[in-house]
């Protein structure tokens, strides 16, 4: 499963993975946070524009899921990390989570909902703990640019082991 760049040409995979996989949210984070799709295009346009580099993980000329990663300030975050749903629990989210840590000696953070439950865990399988609430919300409002009803459904996770 080779980890490559997206280019332009990806926009519409992007598009469809993080749509398709976020339905795992609905029911889930707070009914006033989820809309259909998702994300816009509009939206994941401005995430690019804002910096986030997608990375596809790929078989066979397929895309099985991508992740996103964006230096902000002094640190990087893992940004729209998204798995196909059929192809959930198959090492894709671990194989690209370890190549994005490998691209970066900064200080790695990572915002998810706080319900997503399978999110957190998966996270904290990979070495990541959440922090205190009083310093998420003081790095959510630092690094992340999201309204304050996200703030206050979400968690940030900070790396705790070596990634190098």
């Amino acid at each position: 499963m080779p980890i490559r760049p997206c280019t332009d040409k990806d926009f519409d995979v992007i598009f469809e993975i993080i749509n398709d996989a976020a339905r795992a949210y609905q029911g889930h984070i707070p009914s006033d946070r989820w809309k259909e799709p998702y994300m816009s295009r509009q939206e994941l346009s401005h995430e690019i524009s804002a910096g986030v580099r997608f990375w596809a993980c790929e078989e066979d000329g397929v895309v099985l899921g991508v992740m996103g990663i964006q230096d902000v300030r002094d640190v990087t975050l893992i940004r729209h990390a998204y798995v196909r749903t059929a192809l959930r629990n198959k090492g894709v989210g671990s194989k690209l989570l370890a190549f994005l840590m490998a691209q970066t000696d900064r200080p790695v953070l990572i915002g998810t909902w706080k319900d997503a439950a399978w999110a957190v865990r998966f996270y904290e399988k990979h070495g990541f703990r959440c922090v205190p609430e009083e310093e998420k919300n003081m790095l959510l409002r630092t690094y992340w640019n999201i309204p304050a009803r996200q703030i206050e459904t979400s968690v940030v996770l900070r790396q705790t082991t070596a990634h190098r």
